[in-house]
């Protein structure tokens, strides 16, 4: 049986302000990575930058790709796995995120598919069970605080 992973946060805010923080360069900076490239179209570009002082291919999503668009309801992107697996870099998954109004305001839904088998994707398994919890805990603190200062939390 295929390994979901499941995540999801309820925010203040609007659907498509919420859809634009993930799909554009500007929402994406606001909450996700300090650097970015964004090309929010099948095929574009989905590359988050989370430390550019790392060497090329280990500075954070490199490589990985807009998979499906459907504004403002639906984003679908390509995920590799983090450098501290490196036989596992180059795999990738696949993340789907939906919006949807709620009557807290927006309920975001990340699922990450694609998993393989073995210890190593167990360890990606337990670093993606922790990290898509951040992504989603910044999110929500985004539209709550504000923009994350991400030269104050480095």
């Amino acid at each position: 049986m295929a390994r979901i992973l499941e995540k999801q946060v309820t925010l203040p805010g609007s659907v498509k302000a919420v859809y634009s923080a993930w799909t554009t360069p500007e929402g994406c900076r606001s909450f996700f990575a300090p650097e970015c490239n964004i090309d929010a179209r099948p095929g574009g570009a989905y590359e988050l930058f989370f430390d550019s002082s790392q060497p090329e291919g280990s500075r954070g999503s490199e490589g990985c790709t807009v998979l499906e668009l459907t504004p403002p309801s639906h984003l679908a992107f390509s995920w590799n796995q983090p450098p501290t697996l490196p036989s596992l870099r180059s795999e990738k998954t696949r993340v789907d995120v939906t919006f949807g109004s709620d009557p807290e305001g927006v309920r975001v839904k990340l699922v990450a598919t694609g998993w393989g088998e073995g210890p190593e994707w167990a360890a990606a398994w337990d670093y993606f069970e922790r990290a898509w919890s951040i992504v989603l805990g910044r999110l929500r603190q985004r539209f709550i605080e504000g923009p994350i200062d991400w030269e104050q939390s480095a």
